[in-house]
């Protein structure tokens, strides 16, 4: 026991140290901590370590999910929904296949189904790509991309990687797969779903920020596990937990339980991807013996390697370039659309000509609309026409694409997902160490070249400095208006004492003001975020 708790420390202590000195020497993170376990590895006595597939499938995956579907905007995931789920689901199937086939011409004498498992486990990006872009201020909608892909496309891959695995193990049908994909899918997000709400509306009754929190440590796996037993996918139904809470914690959940979440979580993410790269640190050199011995040595599984990961990239830039015409057609149709909008929200303005601006929205919005209120129309044209410029100021060309392209980088969820196969798989180690290969050369080669090839290619870096700054005016301008009506209510109320409780309804109607405006789509997310977040500070300070 002593043992585990000393490891355990030990752990923790290393990636406290990788990530701290991870900026000062230019190295990932993830890179540091894999040479620290390989170092450890080494040391003369140091038992073999093997992790139980389903420790990492069960305890460490739907927790990170949960986490990265949390932080992600819900408005951008919105916008980009159909381009997520092409870069998630669509190019992570596609990959699957055509690296399966790769696989198979490596490795003949592997059955097809091994094959395809590994070219799940090295399709889905990684998110530690993301934190670099936004770093380095990539556009604001690529990053967006990026995150929702890479948060969807590792439940895409595992379940995937479960059903090759369940085809391996008895006769199944292409039909019986994709069957059982749709199904796990569809009652996975009907879980998550619901688990998010349920949270939601548990944690609003929970006073103690801290006792929320450990409440909240549960809900990955509230999620996760009747997701399981009910043969569904538990990665995806904790993404979509994750995707509700994050939406609905603003509104719900008061800022210090938020922040409270906000920091605990950013930890456990922390410690559980850093794990999981020490796992493959304390592996890798059994796993290279498993490969000298049993098979042709590192230099074939280093080869596969290599034509994998060439092979995932140009999958994906073969698939993105598709994907970069689409979004100029959306951007030239809403270029087409703003002046129709602008004109029929002008329309609404005016009483007497109500009723042609009915007309112009056509039958099927008269059908939305129907029984509604002027109110409610204009708020969901107000929604479009927010939409529409969103789609005509961030328009994605050739740069923004081949830094899609290479930010695509395996990592954590590929490292994670090989830990996964079965012990008794066929050749389990040289599949391992390639997906292990696979990663590291990702990490290293797409990691370490990133900036520059950001520097070089000179994408778009979204709203400059001057636009930002006026995106901010124009959002404190609305939050003024709310708080200059709390402060009338107030000077119309004949009490005294009240100064404490107006600071705090005005904090708590600009709140409002900037939600309604966040659900509307009016503002860009980095800077309703940097909003919201000195609003929470502001009150918790007033609340001390």
């Amino acid at each position: 026991m002593v043992e585990v708790l000393v490891i355990g420390v030990i752990a923790l202590i290393a990636i406290a140290f990788a990530t701290a000195v991870s900026p000062r020497v230019g190295v990932a993170a993830p890179l540091i901590l894999v040479a620290l376990g390989v170092a450890v590895s080494l040391i003369p006595g140091m038992p073999a370590v093997e992790i139980e597939p389903e420790v990492i499938l069960a305890g460490v995956l739907p927790p990170l999910l949960y986490a990265a579907g949390a932080s992600i905007p819900a408005t951008d995931f919105r916008r980009e929904f159909r381009s997520i789920g092409a870069l998630s689901v669509l190019l992570t199937i596609l990959s699957t296949v055509l690296v399966g086939v790769l696989v198979h011409a490596l490795i003949p004498d592997l059955a097809w189904p091994w094959a395809f498992a590994i070219g799940a486990i090295v399709s889905p990006s990684d998110p530690v790509a993301t934190g670099i872009i936004k770093r380095l201020g990539v556009s604001p909608r690529v990053v967006g991309l990026l995150e929702g892909e890479s948060l969807l496309n590792d439940a895409t891959a595992l379940v995937l990687l479960r059903g090759a695995i369940v085809a391996a193990a008895s006769a199944v049908t292409l039909w019986d797969i994709a069957w059982h994909f749709v199904l796990a899918m569809a009652l996975a997000v009907a879980i998550g779903w619901l688990v998010g709400r349920v949270n939601l509306s548990v944690s609003a009754r929970i006073k103690d920020p801290t006792a929320n929190t450990v409440f909240t440590f549960t809900v990955p796996f509230l999620a996760s596990i009747p997701a399981e037993l009910l043969n569904a996918s538990g990665l995806v139904a904790a993404v979509v937990a994750g995707l509700v809470t994050g939406n609905g914690a603003a509104r719900r959940l008061s800022p210090q339980a938020r922040q409270s979440d906000h920091q605990t979580w950013h930890a456990i993410e922390l410690m559980l991807e850093g794990a999981v790269y020490l796992i493959l640190g304390l592996e890798l050199l059994g796993t290279i013996e498993d490969v000298e011995r049993d098979h042709e040595g590192v230099g074939h599984a280093l080869g596969i390697a290599v034509v994998l990961l060439v092979g995932v990239l140009v999958v994906r830039a073969a698939f993105i370039a598709p994907l970069l015409w689409v979004q100029a057609r959306r951007a030239r149709r809403a270029r087409e659309l703003q002046p129709h909008v602008e004109h029929v929200r002008e329309l609404l303005q005016d009483p007497e000509r109500r009723e042609a601006a009915g007309r112009r929205l056509g039958w099927r919005a008269r059908m939305r609309h129907r029984g509604a209120g002027s109110d409610h129309v204009e708020r969901r044209l107000a929604r479009v026409q927010a939409d529409l410029s969103y789609l005509v100021r961030g328009t994605l060309g050739p740069r923004e694409g081949a830094i899609m392209v290479w930010a695509g980088m395996r990592g954590v969820v590929t490292v994670a997902a090989a830990q996964t196969l079965p012990t008794d798989t066929p050749g389990r180690s040289l599949l391992v160490l390639v997906a292990y290969l696979v990663a590291i050369l990702s990490l290293v080669i797409q990691g370490g070249t990133v900036a520059w090839v950001v520097r070089w290619v000179k994408p778009s870096m979204g709203a400059s400095p001057a636009e930002r700054r006026a995106e901010r005016e124009r959002l404190d301008a609305l939050m003024d208006e709310a708080s200059a009506r709390v402060r009338r209510e107030f000077a119309s109320q004949e009490h005294h004492g009240r100064g404490g409780a107006q600071h705090l309804a005005v904090i708590r109607a600009r709140r409002d003001a900037l939600l309604d405006a966040r659900d509307v789509g009016t503002f860009s997310s980095p800077v309703l975020s940097q909003a919201l977040h000195e609003l929470d500070v502001e009150q918790i300070r007033l609340e001390l």
